[in-house]
């Protein structure tokens, strides 16, 4: 175990590399629309389906090389690595954002999807560096990377967007060279060479997590559950920027300032709402809440005409950001305390499987209904889509995810029944 002073210093550094990560990713949603328009001359509809090919190439390659990168930090330590991905994420945003053509800009998204995987290091980092008194503290901080970047991201995307589409990109760049050159001086290694282990293919696996948990019983229906919920809640990233410039002739400022308020709503119902709900109604109840509001959401963004009803449903629906954690602490309920971390795996597949299906799905449907041939003109589709996606989560977890006993929420929280004394 590294001295506090050091752990500290690595846990700021790990942090801050992976909101850089997530704002890298967030920047160039406000910008795309414009930029693939401009870089193939294509109508908005074609190019929803050029950027969700992008999207796709980019989730592909997080789920394919997520296993492989975890397992050459487990081989060579964790700084090499991380170094290395922080570098390629600087020279992939610089691809993208000198590109002449569109191959040249999907080669600069594979780049960036292999980058992205370091989300394994990451955790693998946290984990060396805590102990059983702050590594549920520490590992929170993952969760408000991804927060805070989806936030600061498109916002900052926006902005940028404003002096040409291109802009986003150089500024990503330049602020992952910063982050390597800081890291490169400062970033401690985390795992000394006697906990090392040797680097194998049959471990590098990005499913084999997902087969294991047949052996558990009732995860199943959690996991189609987070599957289902994920497979509908995709459809943002996906199609969001590409709807609001073709309904509401938004700029990229404006469809940025949207995504960051999407983000900070369900930010501030994370952050005071959830603490307050869990202990009041119990994990099941707020699951089915926040899964219930996600659905509804969904058909509101459907039939929000006009731009102003975006930000009134974003109000409205904000307590959908109540469904994940609670379904996610029913799922390590179910499963021992030597399988956490299989589970969590299993988790993180299952996400990376339907980041690789939803683009190509909801910019198609898009495309298919916003198109020269379309049957009915409606850009509101793919949230249709999603939307049923999302009630078929509700009617799985109300009907098939049963509620924890009593015994079984005291195993999941011994300390807060402990506590209150039932």
């Amino acid at each position: 175990m590294l001295e506090a002073k050091t752990a500290r210093r690595g846990l700021i550094l790990v942090f801050t590399t992976l909101l850089l990560d997530i704002i890298g990713f967030g920047i160039i949603m406000p910008v795309l629309p414009a930029y693939l328009q401009e870089l193939t001359g294509v109508g908005v509809s074609e190019a929803a389906i050029e950027g969700g090919w992008l999207f796709f190439a980019y989730a592909a390659m997080q789920f394919v090389f997520a296993p492989v990168i975890g397992g050459l930090s487990d081989r060579f330590g964790r700084r090499p690595v991380l170094l290395a991905s922080v570098l390629t994420f600087s020279i992939d945003n610089l691809i993208c954002a000198i590109a002449w053509s569109y191959p040249m800009l999907f080669i600069g998204r594979v780049l960036a999807g292999i980058s992205g995987a370091s989300y394994s290091t990451t955790s693998a980092y946290i984990a060396d560096i805590s102990n059983d008194e702050n590594r549920a503290k520490n590992f929170g901080l993952l969760g408000i990377a991804f927060g805070v970047g989806f936030v600061i991201g498109p916002v900052l995307g926006g902005l940028l967007g404003t002096f040409g589409p291109r802009v986003p990109f150089y500024f990503a760049a330049g602020l992952a060279f910063l982050n390597f050159l800081i890291a490169l001086f400062l970033l401690p290694e985390t795992l000394d060479e006697k906990h090392r282990r040797r680097f194998e293919w049959k471990r590098a696996n990005p499913v084999g997590t997902l087969l294991q948990m047949r052996n558990y019983p009732g995860i199943g229906w959690i996991g189609l559950v987070f599957f289902l919920m994920t497979l509908g809640h995709m459809v943002y990233p996906a199609v969001w920027s590409f709807v609001s410039s073709y309904r509401y002739g938004w700029s990229e400022t404006q469809i940025g300032l949207s995504l960051g308020a999407f983000g900070l709503c369900g930010a501030i119902i994370m952050a005071t709402v959830l603490p307050r709900v869990i202990p009041a109604l119990g994990e099941w109840r707020t699951a089915a809440i926040g899964l219930s509001f996600t659905a509804a959401s969904a058909i509101g963004y459907a039939f929000a005409m006009q731009g102003w009803m975006i930000y009134a449903v974003i109000v409205a629906g904000c307590l959908e950001a109540l469904a994940d954690p609670p379904l996610r602490s029913l799922a390590a309920g179910k499963v021992p305390p030597s399988a956490q971390g299989e589970l969590q795996g299993a988790m993180t597949s299952i996400f990376s499987i339907t980041s690789i299906i939803t683009p190509l799905l909801y910019t198609g449907i898009f495309s298919w209904f916003t198109g020269p041939d379309a049957p009915v003109t409606f850009g509101g589709a793919p949230y249709v889509l999603a939307a049923f996606f999302l009630a078929l989560a509700v009617i799985v977890f109300v009907t098939k995810v049963a509620r924890p006993t009593p015994k079984e929420v005291e195993q999941m929280h011994p300390q807060e029944s402990a506590a209150g004394g039932h």
